[in-house]
């Protein structure tokens, strides 16, 4: 609805200014088609400033400024509220007035609207819109809501005409609520205007609607300014309070502090000569000369008791890392701090930094399955210590763990785990042997013990009454038995030597003597058995890295062991060869097709040793023991008579050489045993380690590597 401002502006004008308003609008860019991207980067970077700028201040300082932005903000809200719950007022006290001036208006003039007296009418409406400052416009539309009469007219050409011409758009039902005027309010270019439209009936006709346009109070206008005003002064007041007690603090309080923190840090980085200078008052300035203070009492007892410090640190490290047991410590989430040498030995665990590591993750499957609980429990209080034994590694170990917890002086705070690891290899080897030994020896001892006995005590008890000749049987049988006793002590005590951590000096050795030697110590047994000793060894043997007196005893152990279950007119045959055969070629000559050539071949071959005769042969069950300590094949098919350690003293002669001894045999066919031994080149440790090796794997058949 255009409405004529009161004053020189008229319709033409206001439609002026919108069509020139528009087209300023259609001349304007669309947003973010130019320069967008620079206006972006210039509020990344001015955020990106306020950032750093707020990211300096202290914590207390940014605790000043939100408490003091939020008092601001409550204080400028309800001065806010308070003067626009005044302002209200006022807006409704204009818009009462407004609609009675509008109501008085239309009791006036309508009469002369039901008689057509339109010159009366434009005189009394010019009278009232003069008799007002209040009034903007006066305004008569008939029925149909064309204007015929408008106050004031433009005084410009045509002007009466084009605000004639306009039409009011009013609600529908405004014509049946002549009391109930309506009231809105618009904002023009000269400020905000309260319309009211009055509907005209007469005499229940409808005689069009009044339309008046009501300056607002100047009260209002004066309430919005204070409003304004008032609003923005105490803002600006209370953050000129916020700088200058940012001032205030960043002088009295932040400095200090700031200081007071670098000085804690230095001391705390083991600069025990920090020291703060700031001329401070009050509780600040006791504080700073406190720390002074507790800096140079630091710094003095530091002076007089490091060298004692290190000294005992020194010999608690000495101490862990000289113990025979692994130690390990751990903190109280479980994780390592510290590893002694014999820990990182029995865990091979050398060059590799294993702190802040998690201890479960750094051992092997098996043991960190087995340890996994009882760390647990232990983390978790239910127990303030645990203990494991569990084999691994190979050959095997047999370790003992022990988690012990460390806590505070009060006892109920975690600090961390101590474990020792303790390697009882070596005392479960000696309990299993000493074991092994009292449970043999007894039985085997039983026997012979028994039977001199018997007949010693018949000799003593009835000796008058027994034949020279039942006296000389008596006598022969029981100075076998001695025999047999005296046999059977010998190899349990060779047994137990071999069985002991006793080191065996390895040397070169020529062999071939050596097995001369056994033949010459058999010969007359061999020849009054009837049974043929026969060599096949190579004159030109290397010589092997081997003990000549337990290589001596084996042979002599594999001949006469040979020989006793090999009936008349049988062969013992003893051969000693390089195994596998060197294949050596001329680098010279190129392989052909023609050529020799060599299937496999090895660096460093070994000799092998072959003892076979033509003897009654093993069953394959006894096969599978014959190698066992005491466990004779005789007792059940031979009458030869024996200790049952022989075979058994080879195998841990041959264990002893890194070796391992074999055999073939058939029922009737007889017995080839065999058995590889280093060359002088072989490497000592290598040879200790599988030597050791195969000791456990002999003496742990069923244990599972981890």
């Amino acid at each position: 609805m255009p409405l004529s401002p009161r004053g020189p502006q008229s319709p033409q004008a206001l439609t002026s200014r919108s069509a020139s308003a528009t087209a300023t609008a259609v001349a304007l860019p669309p947003a973010g088609a130019t320069g967008g991207d620079g206006q972006a980067k210039r509020s990344r970077s001015w955020r990106e400033l306020l950032q750093r700028w707020w990211a300096e201040f202290s914590l207390q300082t940014k605790l000043l400024a939100v408490a003091t932005l939020v008092v601001s903000l409550m204080m400028t809200g309800l001065t806010f509220f308070a003067l626009n719950g005044i302002q209200m007022d006022v807006r409704m006290s204009d818009t009462r007035y407004a609609r009675d001036l509008g109501l008085l208006l239309s009791a006036n003039v309508t009469p002369l609207v039901a008689e057509g007296n339109d010159r009366e009418l434009a005189a009394v409406a010019e009278r009232f819109w003069r008799s007002s400052r209040s009034l903007r416009y006066i305004f008569f539309a008939d029925p149909e809501g064309l204007i015929y009469l408008g106050i004031p007219i433009s005084g410009s050409q045509g002007g009466s005409e084009l605000l004639l011409s306009r039409r009011l758009e009013l609600p529908a039902d405004l014509a049946k609520r002549p009391q109930s005027p309506l009231v809105r309010q618009h904002l023009s270019p000269d400020g905000q205007v309260t319309d009211v439209f009055v509907p005209m009936v007469s005499n229940g006709r409808y005689l069009g609607v009044l339309a008046l346009g009501i300056n607002p109070n100047e009260a209002v206008l004066a309430s919005a300014a204070l409003t304004r005003e008032v609003t923005v002064a105490v803002f600006i007041s209370i953050w000129v309070l916020v700088i200058l007690g940012s001032v205030f603090n960043a002088l009295t309080i932040t400095r200090p502090v700031k200081e007071l923190l670098r000085g804690v840090v230095s001391i705390a980085g083991g600069d025990f000569g920090a020291r703060i200078a700031l001329p401070v008052g009050g509780e600040l300035g006791e504080l700073l000369n406190g720390f002074n203070a507790m800096a140079s009492q630091l710094e003095a007892y530091n002076e007089a008791n490091i060298e004692e410090l290190t000294a005992a640190q020194v010999k608690q490290q000495t101490l862990i890392a000289t113990m025979a047991d692994g130690a390990l410590l751990l903190d109280g989430a479980g994780k390592i701090v510290l590893v002694n040498p014999t820990a990182r030995r029995l865990f091979r665990w050398e060059g590799r930094n294993l702190e802040g590591s998690e201890l479960c993750d750094e051992l092997p499957t098996l043991l960190a399955l087995e340890l996994q609980p009882q760390l647990d429990t232990v983390l978790g209080g239910d127990k303030d210590s645990s203990d494991l034994r569990i084999q691994l590694g190979e050959p095997a170990r047999t370790l003992r763990i022990v988690l012990q917890s460390v806590r505070d002086a009060s006892g109920e705070s975690l600090k961390g785990i101590a474990v020792t690891v303790q390697d009882l290899t070596r005392e479960v080897e000696l309990n299993a042997a000493q074991s092994r030994f009292i449970s043999n020896v007894s039985h085997e001892l039983r026997t012979p013990l028994f039977n001199i006995k018997s007949y010693v005590e018949t000799l003593h008890d009835l000796r008058d009454q027994l034949s020279e000749a039942e006296q000389q049987e008596f006598l022969a049988i029981a100075n076998a038995e001695t025999d047999r006793l005296t046999r059977l002590v010998n190899d349990v005590l060779d047994l137990s030597r071999l069985e002991s951590d006793r080191n065996w000096t390895l040397e070169p050795v020529e062999l071939l003597p050596a097995i001369e030697q056994t033949l010459r110590n058999y010969r007359l047994n061999a020849d009054d058995k009837g049974v043929h000793l026969a060599i096949d060894v190579e004159s030109n043997l290397p010589r092997v890295r081997g003990n000549w007196d337990l290589l001596l005893q084996v042979l002599d152990n594999l001949v006469g062991n040979g020989l006793k279950f090999t009936a008349a007119g049988g062969q013992l045959m003893m051969r000693a060869y390089l195994w596998p055969d060197a294949c050596q070629l001329d680098p010279s000559t190129a392989p052909r097709d023609d050529s020799p050539t060599c299937e496999f071949s090895s660096p460093l071959p070994r000799l092998r040793v072959e003892i076979a005769d033509t003897g009654a042969g093993i069953s394959l069950d006894d096969q599978s023991r014959i190698f066992e300590r005491f466990f004779r094949v005789e007792n059940a098919v031979h009458t030869e008579v024996g200790t049952g350690l022989g075979l058994s003293i080879v195998r841990g002669i041959l264990e002893k050489h890194a070796s391992r001894i074999q055999m073939a045999s058939e029922p009737g066919c007889g017995t080839t045993f065999w058995f590889d031994l280093p060359l002088e080149q072989a490497d000592s440790d290598e040879l200790l380690v599988t030597s050791e090796r195969r000791r456990h794997d002999q003496a742990n058949p069923l244990f599972e590597m981890v």
